[in-house]
């Protein structure tokens, strides 16, 4: 069937295949929206978008989780990792925001590094020398929270909005991010945090 469809109940709606609320934005919304926000607040602007991530990470894969029982008759635990993760990343592919790899190697150091090609928010904004994918950070640290069972926290490392072939996240415990954090404002590269790390 097809991905999208509009909502007969309700005139103007569109879901996707699972029933979710999508929108249908220009680059030039993401643009306008992201530098309204920061016109508004100022540096406040990357940690609002990213609890609005955070937020919408924890609500998709609580959704997710339910969706996978019924798909799958099974527990998200039953089935392999990697399946589950495609699994929920997939409908976010699909309505346009990006491809990923994500990197679990450095799990046992509780480090999670995601990889995010065509990033809806950074391909939109373009080279502006700084990272803008605030959102995709809080919706990562969501979601793997969710799947470990404990908080975890996200930042954006690298961003094809700072000439960059790609976005990065590194997803950890709240103490790494804030060190990570501190980096990112002295300059450090995306290299340099993870040997630091």
């Amino acid at each position: 069937g097809k991905f999208l469809v509009r909502d007969e109940k309700e005139p103007g709606k569109i879901r996707n295949c699972y029933q979710q609320r999508m929108m249908l934005v220009s680059e030039d919304f993401v643009v306008a929206y992201q530098q309204a926000l920061e016109q508004e607040v100022g540096d406040a602007a990357g940690e609002i978008m990213y609890r609005c991530g955070f937020e919408w990470g924890r609500a998709d894969i609580t959704q997710f989780e339910k969706r996978f029982a019924e798909e799958f008759g099974a527990s998200m635990t039953d089935l392999p990792f990697g399946m589950v993760l495609e699994s929920w990343w997939w409908p976010l592919q699909a309505a346009g925001w990006g491809a990923w790899r994500y990197d679990l190697s450095n799990q046992k150091e509780g480090l999670i590094f995601v990889d995010l090609f065509e990033s809806a928010v950074a391909r939109s904004i373009g080279n502006v020398g700084k990272v803008v994918c605030h959102y995709y950070a809080g919706l990562f640290a969501a979601v793997f929270s969710h799947i470990a069972r404990r908080e975890l926290s996200g930042i954006e490392i690298q961003c094809y909005s700072m000439g960059e072939d790609y976005c990065k996240f590194l997803i950890g415990a709240a103490k790494r991010i804030s060190a990570a954090q501190f980096w990112t404002r002295e300059g450090a590269t995306a290299q340099e945090i993870i040997q630091r790390l």
